[in-house]
């Protein structure tokens, strides 16, 4: 579905999910309704992040997360056609059947939710094993006990198609940095996710010492490039310090409620997450800021930094000219809102005593 926001609507603003409702703003006001307040930066070298606060928290012990589940082995990802996971019975009398298989494709694993809770996917994550490396290229929920599903992949390591291993995992807990995040979620594109992949890969082994930029320049596997030592000693070196400040934070802030950051490079805003709850953005804190800092490592130094009152703005601007919401019905929906100059992408559940935002996402452009 498609929705249209045109300039004569400015009094209408998102309410937290993507349903427009009359909120009485006036024209020119800036819009708080989904209750985000930015909080005084961290700053290391050229990576800001600034904490996000919300008066709205909600309970998320119900869900899952994809690395809870794949280190418990509730969660199992194998390639298309490599084995047959069951269907499981709807009816009584019904039989377990295995699903259809073909060959392996690149931009097509399988997913089985075996766990009693409902498990969250969320775009960015990176898959390793198999064939090839993937990231999930949307945030979604799965529901408890599932099916199989199409986890709905790209490929992030150009150049190989022969297995490496037949069992999946989440990679040291990756998640992509927020340029090869983008080109997932927003451009849909395989081709401009592998082009970002080569970019990233380069920019790094110009930022390493030479035995090492040798390995990575050469390299396939983005999460190799990424698991190399030399490439980890320089992503910690600006992610470390702000996971410490911010974990410290969220002790201080926690009956204030941190969900989640606005995060700029080089005093340029780029990118925000928002979570339902503290508890959900600690499970995803690690992988993110370690993100967040490979972007900033890949990214040419300049001394220029961005405001709090920046970030307040960027955050509060989350409407746009035009929505795409796709859904599964009692499950969740997924919104993708075109503004100008930005996306933004929230996940809600839609499963019983939730209704609410589970995570938001919104990427400069």
């Amino acid at each position: 579905m498609i929705r249209f926001l045109f300039p004569a609507l400015a009094g209408m603003t998102m309410a937290g999910v993507a349903l427009l409702t009359w909120s009485g703003v006036e024209a020119g006001e800036v819009s708080t309704v989904p209750g985000y307040k930015v909080l005084a930066p961290i700053r290391q070298g050229n990576l800001t992040v600034f904490p996000v606060v919300t008066a709205n928290p909600h309970d998320t012990g119900q869900f899952l997360t994809l690395d809870e589940g794949l280190r418990s082995g509730e969660v199992v990802v194998t390639e298309s056609g490599n084995i047959s996971p069951l269907v499981r019975p709807r009816h009584p009398g019904q039989t377990e059947r295995p699903i259809r298989q073909g060959g392996a494709q690149v931009n097509q694993l399988v997913l089985v939710n075996n766990s009693k809770r409902p498990l969250i996917l969320l775009a960015g994550e990176i898959v390793t094993g198999g064939k090839q490396d993937r990231v999930i290229g949307k945030d979604r929920l799965v529901p408890a006990e599932s099916d199989p599903i199409d986890l709905g992949v790209f490929c992030v390591e150009p150049g190989r198609w022969t297995a490496a291993a037949g069992k999946f995992g989440a990679f040291n807990s990756s998640m992509a940095q927020p340029a090869v995040r983008s080109k997932a979620m927003a451009d849909k594109d395989q081709d401009k996710v592998w082009s970002e992949v080569r970019k990233s890969q380069a920019a790094m082994a110009e930022a390493v010492p030479a035995p090492a930029a040798r390995v990575v320049g050469s390299a396939s596997s983005y999460a190799g490039v990424m698991q190399n030592v030399e490439v980890q000693q320089k992503v910690n070196s600006v992610a470390a310090p702000i996971e410490r400040n911010y974990q410290s934070l969220i002790k201080q802030l926690r009956d204030r409620n941190a969900v989640g950051v606005v995060v700029a490079v080089n005093g340029e805003i780029i990118w925000a997450d928002m979570f339902a709850s503290t508890n959900l953005l600690e499970k995803y804190w690690s992988k993110l800021v370690r993100s967040y800092a490979a972007e900033a490592v890949v990214t040419e130094i300049k001394n220029r930094e961005a405001s709090q009152q920046a970030a307040q703005e960027f955050l509060d601007n989350l409407e746009g000219r035009r929505e795409m919401v796709e859904s599964e019905p009692g499950l969740y929906r997924h919104t993708e809102i075109t503004g100008d100059g930005f996306k933004v992408f929230e996940l809600t559940a839609l499963l019983p005593k939730t209704g609410f935002d589970l995570h938001v996402a919104k990427m400069a452009e």
